[in-house]
């Protein structure tokens, strides 16, 4: 990396100052959440360093291996699940996790409820949407949104928002707004969207959280 984690943290939040700048919106400062996945410690530490406090997670074993020890050091730090999850790890993500950005049908959001009664540990949650339609994709068909909200409602959830990881190769602004829309017509006022690749253009759309990777750790080595 040519510039350290510290100088890649600021120039993130510099990008979206500038891109807010030239879209003639106010910046939002949406929460920067660093997306730890598959990263040295080392690097996570540099970002703790540095101050950053919020963590995106896509693993709950991998998050619980990373982040037992590190929580002990830097105990104000805020981990956010941002991958799928089962339903059979939902007692360990309620324990392990502030935030799950990622509850995207009814019986997993039944479980976590039920964990979090037990747990009396009632998390934050963002549902994610799938803008793309993609067969593939994780996240809640957007005719099946209502439905969704209804349910979590009921449940008694603390519904903070929506989020969504637009299909690659398209114009991720199409989504973000989408987002934005579905929002704003079901009652919600988080708008979790952006990542290394977009992360300034979401938050001229007006993103609340970010997540980003490698724009801050450098890209990630998988073997």
């Amino acid at each position: 990396m040519t510039q350290s984690i510290s100088e890649n943290i600021n120039t993130v939040h510099a990008e979206i100052t500038r891109m807010c700048d030239h879209a003639g919106v106010k910046a939002a400062s949406p929460r920067l959440l660093a997306v730890s996945k598959v990263q040295p410690v080392e690097r996570v530490v540099a970002a703790l360093e540095a101050g950053q406090r919020d963590f995106g997670e896509n693993r709950v074993q991998e998050a619980e291996q990373r982040w037992t020890d590190l929580k002990q050091d830097y105990p104000d730090v805020r981990l956010h699940l941002i991958g799928s999850l089962q339903t059979n790890k939902a007692a360990k993500a309620v324990e392990l996790f502030d935030e799950i950005q990622s509850v995207d049908r009814a019986k997993l959001a039944r479980a976590l409820a039920k964990e979090m009664a037990v747990q009396q540990k009632q998390l934050p949650i963002y549902l994610q949407v799938n803008t793309g339609a993609e067969a593939q994709k994780g996240g809640v068909m957007v005719d099946d949104l209502p439905d969704l909200l209804g349910e979590c409602k009921s449940l008694g959830l603390d519904m903070r928002g929506l989020m969504c990881i637009p299909p690659a190769g398209d114009d991720p602004s199409l989504h973000f707004a989408l987002l934005k829309k579905l929002a704003k017509q079901h009652g919600v006022d988080g708008l979790s969207m952006g990542m290394s690749g977009d992360y300034a253009l979401a938050a001229a759309i007006g993103a609340t959280d970010i997540r980003v990777g490698t724009a801050i750790f450098g890209e990630r080595d998988y073997s």
